[in-house]
């Protein structure tokens, strides 16, 4: 049985439920999600309560046990208008979303119809395992301006097993979440005065630019040269690139001396007006280009979610312009990059998808079909199994979809390569060939991480904040059980600097368990505690944020350690001990 049938269909049911419960409820869109449904409601003069939700969960279950058959039926848009007066958000997606069309599609199982274009599953007993989630707010078609709706959340799942299973993970992934442990890391923050723009304080921003460093220094490794472009740019260059026509919701705007601007949403027409700065040859190609770039993107306050959804974030962008001879080689060697950056940071579990050419797409049948084989041969030289998603490429071009499992088995989509025929003819790229001919390159948009305030926020999870020691904010805390130790602490953070390691001591007035206490919630992956003993002999009683001890360590063998565990990018805090 398809989850996804179950899900869409266990919406309709929740609508039956509640609509039984408040017969006066107006009811928007209920679709299906990853792990289950939910559907946009309103209760006219009053709301859906917490509390309510094991009631309706109730009704539910007794409308699933009736087994009840849904049934489609085709009607005219006319008869669609009288059949759902009652329901004024019907009657909008008619007068509205579906104004053009002649006959619609109702499904209709026990006293409920909902205007729907299916599928279902064949009756309400074959929705499988659900459980009522929870309610947050929305407003009609996402947007502020309309009317406010309250949204129910559901899970979904074929099995009770499954169901269990995945709110086992709800409740790990609670523990983990990003945004209290950002906070207690002290590593960055949100505040009303910037919604959805994340303020890194000094630690975070140690991290931040640690992973910024990390990208920039695999990306030389692949030969790709570093620019910046401005972050507002002329709305005549957003036209041109057509994210005007396609993305101008989701953009900022401001005017200059009558000239009007956008805040950029993406880098890539910054990257190609370097490229014609100059007429290329084909001795230049492959070009690659790689920028940190920062882009704005306007989301709706009820969708802000963290680093996961932000209204500001960093993309490890790169364009790659080269020949169609060309391009099977650079998606190589990217992948080979996606799998061992994706590894060191303990992403072992990797999915690889090819979306193929959609139902709106430019280009000739030909050069899709050169561009999506280069993507498959690519990927079966690496002997990487990989599904195919149908029509769901770019209009400009298949691309390459890499999704990583966490700890607690969640998917998150990261990298892309995708294949652009669209840029360069919109900006009429050229390149002379060896015959004295221009040609038209090939533009690869490509990013390992994609935002890198996401990629943080989904690595912060998957980690529960207790970073490496090569990425970890700070690395080493000193810790002298008495005063008389601190002047042997401040000589020894000195001699620990030099070497390059992250140190602060801590000469706080607390009690040595409480200084030792802080540095575990802290995460920090080394305590150097010094008492007297240590003071006069030179030497270190280290204990591990796992809370193993090595005792009487000469500094200089601490360092040297580290040292090698840092250079090599391991996950472990100490040799075996």
């Amino acid at each position: 049985m398809d989850v996804h049938r179950m899900r869409h269909s266990a919406a309709h049911v929740m609508a039956e439920a509640i609509k039984g419960l408040y017969p006066q409820a107006q009811f928007a869109f209920g679709p299906q999600t990853d792990n289950g449904f939910y559907y946009d409601v309103d209760i006219p003069g009053g709301a859906i309560k917490e509390e309510d939700l094991p009631k309706i969960e109730k009704a539910m279950q007794k409308i699933a046990k009736a087994k009840l058959c849904f049934d489609k039926k085709d009607i005219s848009r006319e008869d669609a208008l009288e059949l759902f007066k009652d329901q004024k958000f019907k009657i909008k997606a008619l007068e509205g979303l579906l104004k053009d069309e002649k006959t619609v599609t109702v499904y209709r199982q026990g006293s409920f119809t909902d205007l729907c274009r299916g599928p279902h599953v064949e009756h309400t007993g074959q929705i499988g395992a659900f459980k009522l989630d929870k309610i947050a707010g929305a407003y009609w078609l996402g947007n502020s301006e309309n009317e406010p709706l309250q949204r129910i959340y559901g899970l979904c799942f074929a099995t009770k097993e499954e169901l269990k299973e995945y709110r086992q993970m709800l409740v790990e992934a609670r523990k983990r979440d990003h945004r209290v442990l950002g906070k207690k890391l002290e590593l960055f923050s949100f505040h009303d005065e910037g919604p959805g723009f994340p303020f890194w304080h000094p630690k975070g921003l140690v991290l931040f630019n640690l992973l910024k460093d990390f990208v920039r220094g695999e990306n030389r490794k692949k030969g790709a040269k570093e620019i910046q472009t401005p972050e507002v740019l002329s709305v005549d260059l957003w036209h041109r690139s057509g994210h005007y026509d396609n993305f101008k919701d989701g953009m900022y705007f401001t005017e200059v001396e009558n000239r009007e601007y956008a805040i950029k949403p993406m880098n890539c027409p910054g990257s190609i007006l370097i490229y014609k700065e100059k007429l290329h040859s084909f001795r230049d190609l492959p070009l690659r280009l790689m920028e940190m770039g920062q882009v704005h993107r306007f989301e709706l306050s009820g969708v802000l979610h963290g680093l996961f959804r932000a209204r500001a974030f960093t993309q490890d962008d790169g364009h790659i312009y080269c020949t169609t001879e060309q391009m099977e080689k650079e998606i190589v060697s990217f992948i080979e990059s996606v799998f061992r950056l994706y590894n060191i940071f303990g992403f072992t579990e990797i999915d690889v998808y090819i979306a193929t050419k959609p139902k709106k797409a430019i280009g000739s049948d030909k050069v899709w079909e050169i561009a999506t084989s280069s993507l498959k041969n690519a990927l079966e030289k690496q002997k990487i199994q990989y599904k195919i998603k149908e029509g769901e490429g770019a209009f400009y071009g298949p691309k390459i979809e890499f999704n990583v499992k966490d700890c607690i088995k969640r998917n998150w989509q990261l990298g892309t390569i995708q294949v652009d025929f669209s840029m360069p003819e919109r900006f009429d790229l050229e390149y002379i060939e060896s015959d004295g001919d221009r040609h038209r390159p090939v533009m690869l948009h490509r990013a390992i991480l994609g935002s890198l305030e996401r990629f943080l926020g989904i690595y912060i999870e998957h980690i529960g904040g207790a970073f490496p020691p090569w990425i970890a904010p700070l690395q080493v805390t000193i810790i002298p059980v008495t005063d008389s130790q601190n002047d042997y602490s401040k000589a020894l953070r000195e001699r620990l600097e030099q070497d390059g390691l992250r140190v602060e001591v801590d000469s706080s007035s607390e009690r040595l368990s409480k200084k030792i206490r802080n540095a575990q919630i802290a995460k920090i992956p080394y305590m150097l505690i010094i008492g007297e003993k240590e003071a006069n002999a030179k030497n270190l009683s280290v204990r591990l944020r796992s809370g193993e001890n090595i005792n009487e360590i000469p500094a200089e063998e601490f360092i040297e350690k580290v040292n090698d565990i840092i250079k090599s990018r391991s996950s472990s805090l100490w040799p075996a001990i």
